[in-house]
């Protein structure tokens, strides 16, 4: 289970798009980071800070020695929870429901932006696709699926050759497995 603390930090939307780059792109330093995500290098360091505190976030020496700028990476790379984790704190339960609504936005979101540039010719060799499944299952058999799928997951990442020089864009994937009505 995770700490609300973890939870409540990477669900506001700039330090969610914090870590969206650093997991793409590794360690990063500050100002590139205030450049990518068009924000002020203060705010960047704040929240950068407050990913730090909760243990999402490390600093790192700069890899040319330069000990002006100020590096950060990832210290984790994947999140999980549910509301119901919390039912044993009604006001940590609301802010892990308010953190659920903020991910299902950021994934629509995302999910919506991809809408509207498919077409592009940039992304004309990927086949992106859409996956949903209706099927009957036990607690014990949802929880099942959600590990098997953060393997599949974590296979794939890992099977990837970065250092082969094929070009490589982004690539998102998000799935929700939940009771149901038929």
């Amino acid at each position: 289970m995770e700490d609300i603390s973890v939870i409540t930090a990477v669900h506001h939307p700039l330090r969610r798009r914090i870590v969206d780059v650093l997991l793409l792109h590794g360690a990063t330093r500050v100002t590139a980071l205030a450049r990518r995500l068009d924000a002020q290098v203060g705010s960047i360091s704040h929240h950068l800070r407050m990913l730090e505190r909760a243990g999402v976030v490390e600093r790192v020496a700069d890899p040319d020695g330069d000990r002006r700028t100020s590096w950060w990476r990832l210290a984790r790379e994947g999140f999980s929870w549910s509301a119901d984790d919390f039912a044993d704190s009604p006001a940590d339960a609301l802010l892990a429901r308010e953190a659920e609504r903020h991910n299902v936005r950021a994934q629509l979101d995302r999910l919506r932006g991809w809408l509207r540039t498919r077409d592009d010719p940039a992304y004309a060799e990927y086949d992106a696709f859409s996956i949903d499944a209706l099927a009957w299952a036990t607690p014990e058999e949802l929880s099942d699926l959600s590990r098997r799928i953060q393997e599949v997951l974590s296979d794939w990442r890992g099977g990837i050759d970065a250092g082969d020089g094929a070009p490589r864009v982004p690539v998102a994937f998000f799935a929700h497995g939940f009771p149901t009505e038929a």
